[in-house]
């Protein structure tokens, strides 16, 4: 860091803010920290009494934060992701809607890096609208380009660092079981919910069937939607452990594979997984009506985005399966399911 005339610090870096202040107007940052001086602010710095200045001259072989940032964004960046422009040495990766997917070996190596940040959302986390996931940045005002060639060179291993699997549209068939629903004695409310969710992450409920507490019936319901095209069929009610719940038993006579009956999450334990002919058939247990998130918001997502969710998988999800129980829901926002 040096002081030299404006004249003579084209191409140096400010070291920080210069700030203009015009009383009763103005008092704000005419050039900030890590400002690139130009040929064209020269006059604007003598404008504002700023005739010698405290520069950072970079030497051969050092880039600015602002290019540094630029070149890992753009090494890590991978699909449904772009990029802010960098302000004050930050970039933001913005994603799109779809499953979010984060390489942690890779970001793990690249933040083992000196001086080098690049930090993220949980991988897995849905994104319904579009909005910040992962942000970047050096820590000095100047770095050493070894090192950003470093996270360039581990990032040319892997297809991307960040980047978003799009959630596919399907075609969703909707049993609902219990005979109190079927004969009408109540009316349903799972139904809607099930729809909006859905509709959420870009599908839709092709139409809803409802079966009485014969698990035949619930069977014929669910293997008539896979015959019409449907790609996934979610059955609600009967999930419960009471004799009459025959969810589970009708799921199972479909002849599918069953992938999980149980799911170390709260809320929805009593959660069935199975897989006929390539379509998953979702038994959901009440608490997915209940809360805003459920088993349901921890499976239907990875589905939709083409991910293979295995026992491995389910299993898996114990580790942050417990829903603190919030006063106000913010998920996905939370610890929930991370």
């Amino acid at each position: 860091m040096k002081t030299v005339p404006v004249q003579k610090a084209i191409g140096m870096v400010l070291c920080h803010d210069m700030t203009q202040i015009i009383p009763g107007e103005i008092k704000e940052p005419a050039f900030k920290k890590g400002h690139v001086i130009a040929e064209e602010d020269i006059a604007k710095l003598l404008e504002i009494g700023k005739e010698h200045i405290y520069v950072l001259n970079m030497e051969k072989g050092h880039i600015h934060e602002n290019e540094a940032a630029e070149r890992i964004a753009k090494a890590a960046t991978g699909p449904g992701i772009t990029l802010s422009n960098v302000s004050e040495g930050r970039i933001n990766f913005i994603a799109s809607p779809g499953l979010l997917d984060i390489n942690t070996e890779a970001l793990n190596r690249i933040n083992s890096i000196e001086e080098v940040v690049l930090a993220t959302m949980h991988d897995g986390q849905q994104v319904t609208e579009s909005h910040p996931v992962a942000g970047t940045r050096v820590v000095p005002l100047v770095i050493d380009e070894k090192k950003i060639e470093q996270v360039e060179a581990i990032c040319a291993e892997y297809p991307y660092v960040v980047g978003i699997r799009p959630f596919q549209h399907h075609n969703v068939g909707l049993v609902t079981t219990g005979s109190e629903v079927y004969h009408g004695r109540i009316t349903d409310k799972f139904g809607p919910v099930i729809q909006k969710k859905f509709s959420t992450l870009g599908s839709s409920v092709m139409d809803q069937r409802l079966t009485s507490d014969d698990p035949s019936m619930t069977r014929d319901a669910i293997l008539a939607f896979i015959a019409e095209g449907a790609e996934m069929v979610v059955v609600t009610g009967g999930m419960s452990v009471d004799p009459d719940d025959q969810t589970p038993t009708a799921i199972r006579a479909t002849g599918a594979d069953v992938v999980t009956y149980g799911s170390p999450t709260f809320p929805g334990v009593m959660f069935m997984l199975a897989i006929r002919d390539d379509v998953p058939i979702l038994g959901l247990p009440g608490c997915v009506m209940y809360y805003r998130a459920s088993i349901f918001d921890l499976v239907v997502p990875r589905l939709l985005a083409g991910e293979d969710v295995t026992r491995e998988t389910i299993v898996g999800m114990g580790h942050g399966g417990f829903c603190a129980g919030c006063d106000v829901c913010r998920y996905p926002t939370c610890p929930f399911g991370k």
